[in-house]
């Protein structure tokens, strides 16, 4: 089995809709649009301005949560009212309907029986009032999970405080305190993400679709209240049904995995194994091939992160995306 992976060297709002467009997947009813609407004082987050063309053309509502970390790092999500002020202040209320899904409680639990690490998920209740899901992603690096894509937008970013809490303890606490002096291993960490991630992809199958932007490309989330500038120049949009080829298909960029490596050595073990990718892979996310569309040319990505698989060259991925240099 195979899962489409469109891909465009040009990045404006408009080709976000026509990549869209390719994959032919309805959006019915309600869509919920999850976006990362940027930590204060965050550089590198994209704009609502970006996202307003696609945002428009599903008549969605952008939706968030609250985050888990608030206090320990000096951000101002974790609280509803900061968390709205600022949603207000970086411009999305300007054009787009936004519903802060963990605003008043209680959580929604969604069992998953078939976690690895988790066994039920603790949402913003709002997500049930929801019938579709388009998954918008700035990808991009990430302290602790080693990039940032479509599965840690359905994961954390669907996550109530306390789910985000649950997830990166791993299940042990659901205290938005206690779970960083409890946080997950690199194993297990990633291994919830994808438990997460799978229970909300499941939720809205076959009326969900994925959007990666690799723009801004930082080693740093756009969670972070100062992150490192980019350290590469922009690749690409990327298009897919399938969270985890998309994410898969993005990680395995040669530059990108050049880069990552190159600016944090210590990450290493994150890009290489691409953990979350992994995880997804053994709660049965995926065993596939990629079938990518770059352009007229189709080109058949085995799976990087098995043993028998191949990735793009250098040469390979320089004579597709027609340049020679993506470093700054």
């Amino acid at each position: 089995m195979s899962s489409k992976v469109y891909f465009s060297r040009e990045i404006t709002p408009e080709k976000v809709v026509e990549l869209y467009h390719k994959l032919n997947i309805k959006l019915p009813g309600r869509v919920a649009v999850k976006v990362h609407s940027g930590e204060k004082g965050n550089q590198n987050f994209l704009h609502p301005e970006f996202w307003k063309p696609v945002v428009d053309e599903v008549n969605g509502t952008i939706v968030e949560c609250n985050t888990a970390y608030g206090d320990a790092s000096g951000g101002v999500r974790d609280n509803t009212e900061d968390h709205l002020k600022l949603i207000e202040e970086h411009g999305w209320n300007k054009y787009f309907k936004v519903d802060l899904m963990d605003a008043e409680g209680p959580d929604l639990i969604w069992p998953i029986p078939e976690g690895k690490v988790l066994k039920e998920n603790h949402l913003g209740k709002d997500i049930a009032d929801y019938d579709s899901m388009l998954v918008l992603a700035h990808f991009k690096g990430h302290p602790m999970g080693g990039y940032g894509g479509a599965l840690k937008q359905l994961s954390i970013g669907c996550a109530s405080r306390a789910g985000k809490a649950l997830i990166h303890s791993a299940g042990v606490t659901d205290d938005r305190y206690e779970t960083w002096e409890k946080h997950a291993d690199k194993t297990a960490f990633p291994e919830a993400m994808a438990d997460a991630a799978m229970s909300v992809a499941k939720h809205f199958e076959g009326k969900i679709a994925y959007i990666n932007v690799m723009k801004n490309l930082s080693v740093d989330c756009d969670c972070c209240m100062v992150a490192e500038d980019p350290c590469m120049k922009d690749i690409g949009i990327l298009a897919s049904p399938d969270p985890v080829a998309i994410d898969q298909a993005c990680a395995h960029v040669p530059a990108f995995v050049a880069v990552l490596l190159k600016v944090v050595p210590q990450a290493e073990g994150h890009v290489q194994a691409a953990p979350v990718v992994l995880a997804a892979q053994q709660v049965g996310a995926l065993d596939r091939r990629l079938e990518m569309s770059f352009s007229e040319t189709e080109f058949l990505l085995e799976n990087p992160a098995r043993e028998a698989s191949r990735t793009l060259s250098y040469e390979e991925f320089h004579l597709l995306m027609e340049t020679k240099d993506y470093f700054i």
